[in-house]
Parts: C-alpha cells; sequence; structure tokens
C-alpha cells in the first residue's frame, strides 16, 4: 500500500503536516507514517533551529592513513628524534619555526602563514589510552570518541546531531565524498553526502524508495575485514575508508533534504556562487572549494566533513608525506582566503586528524611504521592561536613499545569545539567528562 504525500520546503517540513517541494512522491506507508512521526515532534519544539546561516560552522578533516605527527611537527633541535631518523629526520634548513625546538615541515607554507596570522593552533601530542594500531578500529575509536576497549554504535558527530540538533535540516552535516563516516551515525539519521552536487538530485521515478537513497547518497558501505592490532600496512589508505555499520534503514530514515528541494539547492549553490580564491587542484582542494560555495550560498550545515587520503607511509616516506602536507597547508589555506573574502571566516573552524601517527624510530623501507600520538590542527580567526600542549619526550625510556605517549586525549579537543564553537555541553555526547581544551 502506498500514500501520496506532496514535498514543501525544508522549513514548512517542521511547522506543517505534509514535506518538502512543489513535486508529488509516491512513498510506502511506513514511510509516510515516519515523516508524521518527525512532524509531529518539531511541531512540539518552541526551539529556534540555529543553523550554519546563521551559527559557527566546523569543518572536520580526516587525515587518513595515520599521518606521521613527528615530521610534521619537527623537533628538529632534538638528538633522540635525529638518531631515531637517520634518513627521515629533517634538519634546520627543511623546517618552517615556530620556536627554537620545533617546527613546521617545510612544505607547510601556507600553515606558517596561518600560524603567523594568528589564525592556527597546534595541539601537541594528541591521542588516547591503549592506543590501537589498527587503521579501522582507531579511525572507530576517533569517529565515536568511544575508550580503546568500548564500541560504540554512533559517532560523537551523530551524537552532537542527536542532542543538539532536533528538528534541524537533515544538511545540518554535509560529507563531501562517497562514504558517509562512522562520525556522522545517529540515533535520528541527518547528514547528506556526495562528491559532485551535480550528480546529487532525488531519483523520483524507477527503483524503490530506498534504491533511489542509495543512489542519491551513494552510500555503498563495504565491511572491511578486521585489522589485528598489528601495526601492519593496509597499503596506501584513501580517504573516506568505508565503515560498518551503515544500513538500509538509514538511507529511508532520512527526511526533507535528502528530496527533490534540497537537492535542487545544492546544485543550485554550487552553480551559482562564485569562489573568491584560487585552490590546489587535488581531491582536498576541490573539496574544500566546493564547501566554501555551499557556506557562501547560505546552506544550513553545522558541520561539514572532508578527508584526504594517503598517509600510510611505509615505504619511501619523504616524498609522499612532503606531497600529501603541501597539499594540506595550501588547500586549507586558500580555504581561509575564501572564508575571508566571503566575511565568514569569523564563523568557521577547520579541525584535523590522523588515526593515529607513527613510531620514533624510522623503519628499513625508508618509511614509519603505525605509532600512536600525533598533533592536530584547529584553524580559524578566532583559535586560541600557537602551540597548546607539551610535545611528548622523545627519549627511548619515555617511550611505550615504540611509540611517543600522549599528553592530550583527543576528546579533551572535542569538548573544546563542542563547548566553546558549537556551544553545547560535551558530556551528554562524549559519554563522560573531559576537560574542554581552550582552542577558541
Amino acid at each position: 500500500m502506498k500514500n501520496e504525500i506532496s514535498l514543501q520546503t525544508r522549513r514548512e517540513f517542521l511547522r506543517q503536516t505534509v514535506l518538502g517541494s512543489a513535486l508529488s512522491w509516491t512513498v510506502p506507508a511506513f514511510l509516510a507514517n515516519t515523516f508524521s512521526a518527525l512532524h509531529s515532534q518539531a511541531a512540539d519544539s518552541a526551539t529556534q533551529i540555529v543553523t550554519g546561516k546563521d551559527s559557527t560552522i566546523l569543518v572536520v578533516l580526516q587525515m587518513a592513513g595515520g599521518n606521521d605527527g613527528i615530521n610534521t611537527v619537527v623537533p628538529f633541535t632534538n638528538d633522540f628524534y635525529h638518531k631515531a631518523r637517520p634518513t627521515l629526520g629533517l634538519h634546520a634548513g627543511k623546517v618552517l619555526p615556530l620556536n627554537e625546538q620545533v617546527g613546521l615541515h617545510g612544505a607547510m607554507k601556507g600553515f606558517k602563514e596561518l600560524y603567523d596570522a594568528g589564525q592556527l593552533s597546534v595541539i601537541q601530542g594528541v591521542g588516547y589510552p591503549n592506543p590501537n594500531r589498527s587503521h579501522f578500529r582507531s579511525t572507530e575509536i576517533w569517529q565515536t570518541a568511544s575508550d580503546s576497549n568500548r564500541v560504540e554504535k554512533h559517532g560523537w558527530i551523530g551524537r552532537y546531531f542527536d542532542a543538539a540538533c532536533a528538528g534541524a535540516d537533515p544538511a545540518v552535516g554535509v560529507t563531501i565524498g562517497s562514504q558517509l563516516p562512522q562520525a556522522f551515525f545517529a540515533a535520528q539519521p541527518k547528514g547528506i553526502v556526495f562528491n559532485n552536487p551535480q550528480n546529487y538530485r532525488f531519483m523520483s521515478n524507477g527503483g524503490s524508495t530506498e534504491e533511489s537513497y542509495k543512489k542519491l547518497n551513494e552510500l555503498e558501505m563495504s565491511s572491511p575485514l578486521a585489522e589485528e592490532n598489528s601495526g601492519g600496512s593496509i597499503g596506501m589508505l584513501p580517504a573516506g575508508m568505508p565503515m560498518t555499520g551503515g544500513r538500509a534503514v538509514d538511507f529511508v530514515s532520512r527526511t526533507a533534504l535528502d528530496a527533490q528541494h534540497s537537492s535542487d539547492e545544492v546544485r543550485a549553490i554550487a552553480a551559482r556562487v562564485q569562489n573568491q580564491a584560487e585552490y590546489p587542484g587535488s581531491q582536498l582542494g576541490t573539496s574544500l572549494k566546493l564547501v566554501a560555495k555551499l557556506i557562501g550560498g547560505g546552506l544550513p550545515t553545522r558541520i561539514y566533513y572532508v578527508s584526504q587520503g594517503g598517509y600510510d607511509t611505509h615505504t619511501n616516506q619523504l616524498g609522499s608525506q612532503q606531497r600529501l602536507l603541501g597539499d594540506l597547508a595550501d588547500s586549507v589555506k586558500s580555504f581561509v582566503d575564501d572564508m575571508k573574502a566571503q566575511g565568514n571566516l569569523s564563523r568557521v573552524l577547520v579541525m584535523t586528524f590522523s588515526e593515529f601517527g607513527r613510531r620514533v624510530s624510522e623503519n628499513a623501507n625508508g618509511g614509519t611504521d603505525h605509532g600512536a600520538a600525533a598533533p592536530m590542527f584547529i584553524v580559524g580567526n578566532k583559535v586560541k592561536a600557537g602551540l597548546l600542549g607539551q610535545y611528548p619526550s622523545l627519549a627511548p625510556a619515555d617511550l611505550f613499545q615504540g611509540d611517543i605517549k600522549y599528553n592530550v586525549d583527543f576528546r579533551s579537543a572535542y569538548a573544546g569545539v563542542l563547548e566553546h564553537w558549537l556551544k553545547t555541553k560535551s558530556e551528554p555526547i562524549l559519554g563522560k567528562r573531559f576537560p574542554p581544551l581552550p582552542v577558541v
């Protein structure tokens, strides 16, 4: 049995008994009932929904594969560093000094400009207790904000959506890519994902509703084989690696923005808004270029998610990491310039993370193996700029199984962003209290 319901605008959906645009759309009865229940919930709420049109915006940037933080924020005067890395160690002439002890990798000129302008915070030695060296498990820990011995079903961003964004547009979260990150998994699914906005459109003819949603959001989830905590390579890990946990019901549980009106809006913004900065032609540059368009066009998104892959540098690290870090710094600097030209920089914060760092000692193949702690970067014109936290000791006696020990729990960084930037309580989202890092 099927019911006919009409689609009107997103905001009218929150206030009336029908959904999104002028298009008539045939849906199964159970889906119509879901929409009706969501409407009832929204009607009972008198809270004005704050969106990315009128409040702060967070851009989460995943450096997938496990970036070597020691050669990113480089302790170039440290004797232990050079002894452990006789060929990979970067000397003073190859770094961009931040003080007399540490500096950025020489390829990160864009980040050095942001640092000098007071727009970059470098959080040193970020990790978590009992670190896991599996790409998949450690990424899951970062994306769900779980303890290393506990598996969480929902992501930390998804829990933010559930706790603070009830009644908001599904476009409260946008991922640029082909996979919905586990960080977005929520009890009440929100968030959209796409690579090319011109291919993002509602499928109104042919196929089932469920299949239409799959095509619309390009969410072909796969289930990678579990990797042992051995630190072994899985190759050059790409951005947006597949996550487990996607279910067909998640597609048909999505509401207004996953229909015709929203796809029209996304494509119209992408076609209409012009970037005001030059970006690298890389995948990351293209992703941030699109995010800038969507922000400039007023899409009501609070959190954007982009990825850069390739950081699993077990072999020939010098050249590949130089290319990746140069692309990272140049792409983010272009994005900041774009936001400044738009007049939106004061509302936008960029936060990077990688699932783990690398071992202190180089390996025999001109690379580094899976490690533990690594730096995070926070970018914006309201950040607490400079070096946050203490650089971990590289003395052999202070290492744990060849890894540096973390000084800052990554969930304290999340807590700082949640409380000081997104203006919501962090404890219900993170599951317990972590001291919020003063990132802004």
